[in-house]
């Protein structure tokens, strides 16, 4: 009977330590308006870096490091995909890729109030949610609780892992950068 008490009462505070833990994450991603970061995106064997700022909601711009000069843009509607390899640019709608939760605040957040699917590991905190036909896994440093990367599928259902690294938040940035027509050949 003792040994029933003294499960039921650890699972009572892990799960209590979890919900804290949640909203201190929560309470960290709300005070975000912006994001600098460097990434390593791997796609199977293929492996990309380079850096990225985003800015809630819906905008991002990426700067591969490559000999093609990519670059990846956001104005919170469209996604453009541009480098030197082509004459052309690739054009969609930033709804149709699953960028477009990655970088919906108010999405993730709900998504995590309500997320049954939370874990830990060494390093860092993770939530895990499907929408529509999309999974997606969202990871937080365990220290600074900062978002340190995620996990999707791209449109073509290949598993992408984006780790980020040197966050930095809150910065003041100029708004032109997410303007898709520059980047437009």
């Amino acid at each position: 009977m003792m040994r029933i008490i003294i499960l039921i009462f650890f699972f009572l505070f892990q799960n209590s330590a979890n919900a804290s833990i949640k909203s201190n994450i929560i309470e960290n991603l709300k005070l975000i308006e912006n994001l600098k970061f460097n990434f390593v995106q791997k796609i199977g064997k293929k492996s990309e870096k380079g850096e990225c700022l985003i800015a809630y909601p819906k905008k991002i711009f990426c700067k591969y490091e490559d000999r093609y000069n990519k670059i990846l843009v956001s104005n919170g509607k469209s996604l453009v995909i541009n480098s030197d390899r082509s004459n052309q640019y690739y054009r969609y709608q930033l709804e149709k890729t699953p960028l477009n939760l990655i970088l919906d605040k108010k999405f993730l957040i709900n998504k995590m109030n309500d997320s049954e699917n939370f874990s830990k590991s060494l390093n860092n905190y993770s939530f895990k949610f499907i929408y529509e036909q999309t999974t997606l896994i969202v990871h937080f440093d365990k220290n600074t609780l900062n978002l340190i990367g995620w996990t999707t599928n791209d449109i073509y259902q290949n598993q992408v892992e984006t780790k980020i690294s040197n966050v930095e938040k809150n910065l003041m940035i100029n708004s032109n950068i997410f303007k898709i027509q520059n980047y437009i050949n």
